[in-house]
């Protein structure tokens, strides 16, 4: 690898806050998303990804003045989804600031929009969003794992690695892979799922899901992520917890910024 990995602290926003919860349920508050983009700003992070969690799932536009208030507080590039339903979402996205947009529910419903995106913007644009998780009960996958919608309340019995390759194929520029399994459990991302997902697709991969501490950075990248997301340790860890997570992969003899 020679290409610097990326360390992206994520705003999980609901209702204009930074919120977080355990497995995407059990939100509770970490503060107000303009002052914490401008503190991950003066630590470090190489990017930030702003997901309005709630936005699909009560279906309504994603808070574009919040995004306009941190774009305006940052010069990293800002990637923002929740309620992307297509071009339209994506140009206004653009115009408050953002760098890249994040889609993930819309594009499972309708696998077309990512061409027209993607058409219209380039791929770099789009970034796809994949919350998956281990199958359940009577689901079934080839490779184990489905997609689920709605901020991780809704399965859809589609198989996460053939999805994540048919949207790299339809020209997405990015992939960011949540673990619902993992999500806020702190005890490390899920090295399986990041190596099937790498193992499919060649666009850049951002692995998010159980980062607890430094040190579940590097296996992460070393299982194929190009990119590393976290949240509940970034809002409620110490300021310099960007610094150590670099420290950790540069430490392991991964290229860092």
């Amino acid at each position: 690898m020679s290409v610097a990995v990326r360390v992206i602290p994520c705003l999980d926003v609901d209702a204009g806050r930074v919120v977080k919860g355990v497995n995407f349920q059990d939100l509770r508050d970490a503060g107000d998303p303009v002052a914490l983009a401008h503190r991950y700003d003066a630590a470090g992070a190489d990017e930030l990804t702003f997901l309005d969690v709630t936005a699909s799932s009560s279906e309504r536009e994603t808070t574009f003045d919040v995004v306009r208030r941190t774009a305006e507080e940052v010069f990293i590039p800002l990637t923002v989804g929740g309620g992307v339903r297509g071009v339209a979402e994506v140009d206004r996205l653009l115009r408050e600031g953002a760098d890249k947009a994040s889609i993930n529910t819309a594009a499972i419903a309708r696998p077309d929009v990512i061409d027209e995106i993607t058409r219209h913007f380039g791929s770099q644009v789009l970034v796809l969003s994949v919350d998956a998780r281990r199958v359940q009960g009577d689901t079934s996958t080839p490779s184990g794992f489905e997609v689920t919608t709605h901020g991780g309340r809704r399965g859809t019995g589609i198989d996460a690695v053939a999805w994540a390759k048919e949207a790299a194929d339809r020209g997405v520029g990015e992939i960011l892979l949540n673990s619902i399994d993992a999500d806020g459990t702190k005890e490390g991302f899920d090295l399986e799922l990041i190596r099937l997902i790498r193992g499919a697709v060649t666009v850049p991969l951002i692995a998010s899901g159980g980062a607890g501490v430094p040190e579940h950075f590097p296996p992460a990248i070393e299982a194929g992520a190009d990119a590393v997301l976290a949240a509940s340790m970034f809002h409620f860890g110490p300021d310099d917890m960007i610094a150590q997570v670099k420290a950790a992969i540069r430490d392991a003899g991964f290229p860092v910024r």
